[in-house]
């Protein structure tokens, strides 16, 4: 049996990320570790070692954006895939996030119960890629 992939979720509202959680760690192939900041993020993300970082854009102080380049300057960090997760998901918006280095973006809102099947496409994709 593989173990499971490792997640990092990152968002300032406390019902989405209780619903990431429990979306995802519903499905035996995610481990959840929820930040409510991104400073939060950038405190435990080394320690955490996830595979995965699902991150929020429009957060209050450091929002997505500042968070993956703070993220970024970390030595356990520099490669770790970023999936941005945001209400901001016209093209426009999506362009510049996969510009920045992001693999790609969910929208929200997202529906729970596909979500899990979601980020594994995603991660799929980005092993295969």
């Amino acid at each position: 049996m593989t173990r499971p992939l490792r997640v990092l979720y990152v968002d300032d509202e406390a019902d989405i990320r209780t619903i990431v959680k429990f979306a995802l760690e519903n499905d035996d192939g995610f481990q959840v570790e929820v930040c409510a900041s991104g400073k939060e993020a950038v405190d435990k993300v080394e320690r955490y070692a996830p595979d995965l970082i699902l991150l929020d854009v429009m957060m209050p102080g450091m929002d997505g954006p500042t968070t993956f380049k703070r993220l970024r300057e970390l030595d356990g960090c520099r490669k770790t895939p970023v999936v941005f997760v945001t209400a901001k998901a016209q093209s426009r918006d999506v362009q510049q996030f996969l510009a920045m280095g992001a693999i790609d973006v969910i929208a929200k809102p997202f529906h729970a119960m596909k979500l899990a099947d979601q980020v594994r496409t995603i991660w799929g994709r980005g092993q295969n890629g």
